[in-house]
């Protein structure tokens, strides 16, 4: 009964998640809008600086990886706070559900509701702006996209902890405006001074865009991208698991 426990904790979350009408609307239908606003006023042939891919592909990635990083940090953080309020940790701590666990759960019930934030970027991408890819790539970006989403989930499951109430809108909202500026989902990083592209290629979304972008171009995503994903999620995972069990106990 413990070990399903997880299991049903994510199918309640993505239930909730996509109830939420006003939460789905704009986490799956805004990030396509503003691709179609930002590639709508470049270059359509033209190679984006630092990069081998087009203006529509690379924007395409980014919008795609906007849109995951909006569902997953978002709506985690801020249900989190919520349900803190509420006591719902109190009924947690009858059950034998560990801090890790927890936080898996809500991670992957959050990542789950990202995939079609992914999805509809693509559609509109191809059937508007005219991207074509190769079939495994297009396959290969929608699977790394939304795996690399798990990273942003933790990192919503985190903030929820650390902070309640009305501090949680603001602290959300600057790092999601900061990482998402920063990473070069809004803009090319090649065009930042040399000592902000030093710091951006060590943040998560950097390295969660590149890993997509090196997909579009044909390529493989470089292990660096990768390690500092893997590094991100742990500690995040491993962060929100603790304020948890700290929560847990103040409960």
């Amino acid at each position: 009964m413990t070990g399903s426990f997880p299991g049903a904790l994510i199918g309640l979350e993505v239930t909730r998640t996509l109830r939420n009408k006003k939460f789905m609307f704009f986490s799956v239908i805004h990030p396509s809008v503003i691709y179609l606003l930002v590639s709508g006023t470049r270059n359509t042939t033209g190679t984006v600086p630092g990069s081998d891919l087009t203006t529509q592909a690379f924007f395409m990635v980014s919008m795609a990886s906007f849109g995951a990083l909006t569902a997953v940090l978002m709506g985690n953080s801020e249900r989190i706070a919520k349900e803190r309020e509420r006591g719902w940790v109190r009924q947690l701590r009858l059950t034998a559900l560990p801090g890790i666990g927890y936080v898996l759960a809500k991670t992957a019930g959050a990542a789950i509701v990202s995939l079609p934030c992914v999805v509809v970027v693509f559609v509109v991408a191809a059937s508007v702006r005219h991207v074509t890819l190769d079939a495994w790539q297009w396959f290969a970006l929608t699977g790394l996209i939304w795996a690399g989403s798990l990273v942003f989930a933790a990192l919503g499951v985190a903030i929820g902890y650390l902070a309640g109430g009305d501090a949680v809108r603001p602290i959300t909202m600057i790092l999601y405006f900061g990482l998402s500026i920063l990473g070069g989902l809004w803009m090319p990083t090649a065009t930042f001074p040399q000592w902000l592209q030093n710091i951006s290629v060590w943040l998560p979304t950097h390295a969660y865009a590149a890993v997509g972008r090196s997909v579009g171009t044909g390529g493989a995503p470089e292990a660096r991208d990768i390690a500092i994903l893997c590094g991100y999620f742990l500690l995040f995972a491993g962060g929100a698991a603790r304020l948890y069990r700290k929560d847990t106990l103040k409960a």
